[in-house]
């Protein structure tokens, strides 16, 4: 059912952009109420305005945080129009009706980045006082008001559909429909939700519910995992990354991406001594790793990652921690991948890369994802729970000898990679390098099985190599298993009823195996 707009209430923290509409709104002969700065603006765009404060009889108090909190306001924009109690009522308070919102909020996220930035010059109390100041009441209040009576009341939460608005006001005169009054109401829905869990995410001291977090700047994918299948994307890629050539990235693209990412943190966070300050190379493929290796030169990090599994790498998503120079992007230059992810690229480099004008190049903005919730859509819901941070609670050696220092960096970094394959996992490493791997498989002797294989395949020896699991040991065949192989250090979670089995083995075949007390399940 078509509404003519007569009466509208204007409060919004941002001005550019309003001038067209107030001056349609005054076309048109509507009625305009409005607050503080807001009515300022307007009134100096000589357009009458009516003050808040004659509605509500009361002045704006306590520096600003109470101006539109009061029953005429809000029984202005709840009074229902067709339900005669409503008008009876609206009409012995003398509360008008009020048929468009146009409420912005106030800049919680601009003033929480401005004042953690390194150039604020005010001490912790005062960023938090000028935080806690930009927690907008009124706004979401009215927001959320004029949206549930949507019936009757248009409401307008960001100036990004100032344009949609104008162009109504122009081509309808002041009426829209109910489908267009639905429809904004969802975008105001939406906007307070970000906003909320922004807030929210402030106090808990986290990135929150990102699927809410970016809910009002969706981008539409080419298609999702598949073509026939759409898909969306909600979330600031520009925080995190800058893209320096190639198409746009794609659904599956930002799934190993993030992947990508998530394992070369882990490795710039890795505390041992002897694996600080190299370079590491990782190649990912359906969001497993099949090669990554840590060199002294970015060159050979990648050289040696590629060398762990050449046939997977095809078309798949590079990341380093390094520098992309001329000798690495010469190298790289010869297979096909999709993505690479660095944190710097010299100018020889990018030449050479750029030659194909479809290839993603990301430059990564400082350490990339901070740690936070993970959020996954299950059967009707979604699943919310805290990143799995660490690498291990303790380091329990258990076998039949302690890790020599070679072997413990070698399952340090074997540990990091099992975590980020998907589960049952194995990796085997030697000298920092990935020489084998198994993912995804139904039970965990076929992972290792898997992972030997995959390492005879490219002609690596397992002697000396040692074994990572992202969970415990049932039984003691996976330990056998490797040690027939060559595998002479295993590193492990634990926590299996039958422990007992996989060290004794160890210890009565002089083997190295470390316990770590932390699982790290990926489904």
């Amino acid at each position: 059912m078509n509404k003519k707009i007569q009466s509208a209430l204007i409060s919004v923290f941002y001005k550019d952009g309003l001038e067209p509409i107030v001056k349609e709104l005054s076309r048109l002969g509507i009625t305009i109420y409005s607050t503080g700065g807001t009515q300022k603006f307007i009134e100096d765009l000589g357009i009458p305005v009516v003050p808040v404060e004659q509605l509500t009889t009361y002045p704006s108090i306590l520096g600003g945080r109470v101006k539109t909190l009061h029953p005429s306001v809000f029984g202005g924009i709840l009074g229902r129009r067709d339900l005669e109690s409503d008008i009876q009522e609206m009409t012995e308070y003398k509360i008008p009706e009020i048929d468009l919102v146009i409420v912005d909020l106030y800049p919680f996220e601009e003033t929480l980045a401005a004042a953690n930035s390194p150039s604020f010059g005010g001490g912790q109390g005062e960023a938090e006082k000028l935080i806690i100041e930009k927690i907008d009441i009124g706004g979401p209040s009215m927001i959320r008001a004029a949206a549930k009576n949507f019936k009757d009341v248009v409401v307008i939460a960001a100036k990004k559909d100032y344009a949609g608005l104008e162009e109504l006001l122009k081509t309808q005169n002041g009426e829209t429909s109910i489908e267009q009054r639905k429809s904004f109401a969802a975008k105001a829905f939406e906007i307070v939700a970000h906003y909320d869990v922004a807030i929210s995410n402030y106090f808990n001291g986290n990135s929150g519910a990102y699927f809410l977090q970016s809910v009002n700047s969706p981008k539409a994918m080419r298609y999702g995992e598949n073509p026939h299948q759409s898909g969306t994307f909600y979330g600031n890629l520009e925080e995190l990354f800058n893209q320096l050539n190639g198409k746009e990235l794609s659904y599956n693209n930002l799934v190993d991406v993030d992947a990508a990412v998530q394992l070369i943190a882990e490795f710039n966070l890795l505390s041992s001594g002897e694996g600080r300050g190299e370079a590491v190379f990782a190649i990912i493929k359906h969001t497993n790793v099949c090669g990554v290796a840590a060199r002294a030169a970015v060159s050979d990090a990648w050289k040696d990652a590629l060398a762990g599994d050449p046939e997977s790498a095809f078309g798949g998503v590079l990341v380093t921690n390094g520098t992309v120079d001329e000798a690495t992007a010469n190298a790289i230059n010869e297979i096909f991948f999709e993505v690479l992810i660095a944190p710097a690229f010299d100018e020889a480099a990018l030449n050479i890369l750029k030659s194909k004008k479809n290839r993603i190049l990301l430059q990564l903005k400082g350490d990339g994802l901070k740690p936070g919730v993970q959020n996954k859509s299950v059967l009707n819901g979604v699943l919310i729970q805290e990143q799995d941070r660490g690498n291990y609670t303790e380091w329990k050696e258990a076998g039949g000898r302690e890790t020599t220092a070679a072997e413990k960096a070698d399952l340090e970094f074997a540990n990091i990679i099992g975590k980020h394959l998907k589960s049952n996992a194995i990796a085997l490493v030697k000298d920092k390098q990935l020489v084998g791997k198994g993912a995804g498989q139904t039970s965990r002797v076929d992972a290792l099985r898997h992972a030997i294989e995959k390492a005879k395949q490219f002609g690596f020896d397992l002697k000396g190599a040692v074994l990572a699991s992202d969970a415990f040991f049932p039984f003691n065949d996976c330990i056998q298993i490797g040690h027939q192989a060559g595998i002479e250090a295993f590193i492990q979670p634990g926590g299996s009823i039958r422990d007992k089995d996989s060290i004794e083995y160890a210890q009565q075949n002089n083997l190295a195996m470390v316990i770590t007390g932390m699982r790290h399940f990926k489904h």
